[in-house]
C-alpha cells in the first residue's frame, strides 16, 4: 500500500453540513444505506484501483452503491465540493449527506470503517 502523505486521508464532516447530493446530481442512484462517490479522471492509475476497491465494498455491504464521476466532465460539482485531486471519495449517508471524505487511493478496511459512520447516523 502506498503511504499516505500529510494532509491526505479521511476528513470528517460534522452532521451540521446539510449539503445533500441526489441521484440527479450524481448521475447514479443512491444506495439504500450509503453511497460511495468517486471523483476520477481519465488517465489516473490510482482511480482505476480505487474503482476496484469501491466496487468490491459495494458488492459486499448490502444497501451500498458506488457512483463514479468523471471530474473533468463535471467541473461545476468539482468546484462546489472542493475536489482538489483524483481520486477523491465521498461517503454519503442514506439521505445523500457527505459524512466522510478522502483524497487518494483508499484501503478497503478504511472504506468499510467510513461506511460505519454513514449507516450509524
Amino acid at each position: 500500500m502506498p503511504r499516505r502523505r500529510r494532509g491526505e486521508g479521511v476528513c470528517v464532516r460534522g452532521r451540521d453540513d446539510e449539503r445533500r447530493l441526489g441521484a440527479d446530481r450524481l448521475g447514479g442512484e443512491l444506495g439504500e444505506r450509503a453511497t460511495l462517490v468517486q471523483f476520477s479522471s481519465a488517465f489516473c492509475a490510482p482511480c482505476r484501483a480505487t474503482r476496484r476497491v469501491l466496487d468490491e465494498v459495494a458488492r459486499l455491504v448490502p444497501g451500498v452503491a458506488h457512483v463514479e464521476i468523471d471530474a473533468e466532465a463535471h467541473l461545476d460539482l468539482v468546484r462546489e465540493l472542493d475536489i482538489l485531486k483524483t481520486p477523491t471519495v465521498l461517503v454519503l449517508d442514506a439521505a445523500g449527506r457527505v459524512v466522510r471524505r478522502a483524497a487518494g487511493q483508499p484501503r478497503k478496511a478504511d472504506v468499510i470503517a467510513a461506511l460505519g459512520a454513514a449507516v450509524a447516523g
